[in-house]
């Protein structure tokens, strides 16, 4: 497992980390096989994980609290994130920073995610929304600025809602930010743009999410794809949704090389920018984390396919939908 350089923090991190919202957040979920991926990503290398209170109301973060006490000897970065007070995902233009993080809330659900994870400080707590419209208030400046002198933080990070790579620019400009969470895969190209420049500029570090699109580029998905009853993903992939993403992974799909497979593919484009520190793929299942964790193995992609692939740049808009 190769690492990287996780912003000014100086922190060298597995450049494979570990998202556990399918451990807490989608059905088909089962602790005993969460225990068991965790465990067998450790062995491999992984050194960063990244949950969150929303997901399972604590759930994750008690499952990872279990991993990093389970494993004393080893240097396991902790990361999770601060649900908005309005449960409302993703932040909306028209909230307040009142109705989102005001500073008693945001000091409330650090100490429950330490109560749930069992440490006495967590490396990284982000907010789970954004929006710029909250950068100049110093309120919640002070309230991060504390935390980290009380102890209780090392780093404070946003989770930038989900195509609004640019909803975070003011923020960052603050100061008081050390890392930020993007969706950025093959199709959500667009963090590129402005956001990862100015993160080079202020040495701030950069976590990819959703490096699958949510299922779209492990090219299982189909016309005829269908999740339990309660599964958030009934909710994401929409008729008109679901068939626009079959569509663009049918047309990427000539360009996977022989013996690569689309989720492989999907990793190494991530990988070949130097301006992620870390991505993290969710690994719910134990079959999943050796392969995703072994593309940390320092092969690039062939620059031609690398031009290719930016050809399937797909530009989206939040909706209803969109969450």
């Amino acid at each position: 497992m190769h690492t990287r350089r996780f912003g000014r923090t100086n922190w060298q991190v597995s450049e494979i980390g570990f998202g556990m919202w399918g451990m807490a957040g989608w059905t088909g979920r089962d602790d005993d096989e969460s225990r068991s991926s965790l465990n067998r990503a450790v062995e491999l290398g992984c050194t960063f994980f990244d949950t969150a209170w929303a997901y399972g109301d604590g759930h994750s973060e008690r499952l990872l609290g279990e991993l990093v006490r389970a494993h004393p000897e080893m240097q396991l970065y902790t990361a999770t994130k601060i649900p908005p007070k309005n449960r409302k995902w993703p932040a909306r233009p028209q909230d307040e920073l009142d109705d989102t993080y005001p500073p008693d809330h945001i000091r409330e659900y650090t100490e429950k995610s330490l109560k749930n994870l069992g440490l006495n400080s967590l490396d990284l707590i982000q907010f789970h929304v954004w929006d710029d419209g909250w950068a100049e208030d110093e309120r919640w400046q002070r309230t991060v600025d504390d935390l980290k002198r009380e102890g209780l933080i090392r780093a404070f990070g946003l989770s930038l809602n989900r195509w609004e790579p640019e909803n975070g620019l003011r923020a960052l400009r603050t100061g008081a930010v050390d890392a930020v969470q993007v969706i950025y895969n093959i199709f959500d190209q667009a963090p590129e743009d402005a956001l990862f420049p100015l993160c080079r500029e202020l040495d701030l570090a950069v976590i990819a999410r959703v490096p699958f699109d949510e299922g779209t580029l492990t090219d299982t998905l189909t016309l005829d794809s269908r999740w339990p009853r309660g599964d958030w993903r009934n909710t994401y992939f929409v008729p008109e949704n679901l068939k626009a993403s079959v569509e663009h992974a049918e047309a990427l799909r000539p360009l996977v090389p022989q013996g690569m497979t689309m989720p492989e593919l999907a990793l190494r484009f991530i990988l070949a920018n130097p301006d992620v520190s870390t991505v993290i793929p969710g690994m719910r299942k134990l079959h999943h984390v050796e392969p995703n964790l072994a593309v940390s193995d320092n092969v690039p992609l062939d620059p031609d396919l690398l031009r290719k692939l930016r050809a399937h740049r797909w530009d989206r808009q939040p909706t209803s939908w969109s969450q």
